[in-house]
């Protein structure tokens, strides 16, 4: 089993609800290949994406979920220059450019990446922090090398929650990484990712859980109609104010979005098959068959 990420209880099945209203399929299969088109030319230039301007790069990511339809509503102060520790909850493969149109930054993501053909090496060029989230003794060489990677001025990008959640409920952040953090006296910058849909109720269409597959999950993003990502940025936490990473990770950890917002890991039924992904979208164990409740992990009635 995976020592790096905790296995969320969401599923497909059991909290992920398509939107009422959707869009004709000429108008979804549009999205689709403009954010397939974005997302190649971005592939294409990981090679030197380290020295594109960070104003390019974040209008590259917002046009990536304007494309896919999804409108932007940012809220807060913008992220401080410099050495700067990024992190969210995570709920879809959406939250990426959503953090990019934050800030720019290097992300943290699966060793696995690295063997990919073709995009591994690129994605390497492009300062990909690794992980090897199955090697207990590789932690301390990974904080370190974000810790490294502060120091240099770099921002990094990571979700301490090591899992996607529906958007009902979360998870608690995990706390290796603020040692990174600590570690370079550099800022931590908060940042809550919420989806809503029309009606401006929570949405849970871009989820990306359990043994969804990323096609699903893009498909039901492209045909939904009037999907919007909140984005809260909260006041940077600066070095020194913590005294540990412990007390660091919960000052970070979003809260607000009432009932559905505060609940936590473990305080909801598992639903169904956790899957071959019960780590996230990034890969992680299968956890095998629990009893299926009436109701799913987060509350919504099935």
């Amino acid at each position: 089993m995976s020592v790096w990420p905790p296995g969320a209880p969401c599923t497909p099945s059991g909290c992920v609800v398509p939107t009422r209203t959707t869009r004709a399929l000429p108008e979804a299969v549009l999205r689709l290949t403009a954010v397939a088109v974005l997302v190649f030319a971005g592939v294409l230039l990981l090679p030197v994406g380290r020295r594109l301007p960070a104003g390019l790069v974040g209008r590259w990511c917002r046009w990536i979920v304007r494309a896919a339809g999804v409108r932007i509503r940012t809220t807060g102060a913008a992220a401080p220059t410099g050495g700067l520790l990024l992190v969210a909850n995570h709920i879809s493969w959406l939250d990426v450019p959503l953090l990019g149109v934050v800030r720019p930054a290097r992300m943290l993501a699966k060793a696995e990446i690295r063997r990919w053909p073709l995009a591994g090496p690129l994605v390497a060029r492009s300062g990909v922090l690794f992980i090897d989230r199955d090697r207990l003794r590789a932690l301390p060489d990974t904080v370190a090398r974000i810790a490294a990677a502060l120091g240099e001025g770099s921002a990094v990008a990571v979700f301490p929650e090591g899992s996607t959640w529906c958007g009902r409920g979360q998870g608690s952040f995990r706390r290796a990484v603020f040692q990174a953090a600590i570690d370079a006296g550099v800022p931590v910058q908060p940042v809550r990712i919420h989806y809503r849909d029309a009606s401006g109720t929570t949405a849970t269409a871009p989820a990306f859980v359990g043994d969804d597959t990323l096609a699903a999950s893009l498909w039901r993003v492209v045909s939904a109609r009037g999907l919007v990502a909140e984005v809260g940025v909260r006041a940077a936490l600066p070095p020194g104010r913590h005294p540990d990473r412990r007390a660091l990770a919960a000052a970070a950890q979003p809260r607000g979005g009432g009932r559905e917002g505060e609940r936590r890991a473990g305080h909801g039924p598992v639903l169904g098959r956790a899957g071959r992904r019960a780590g996230g979208p990034d890969g992680g164990p299968d956890t095998g068959l629990v009893v299926r409740p009436r109701t799913s992990p987060c509350g919504h009635r099935k």
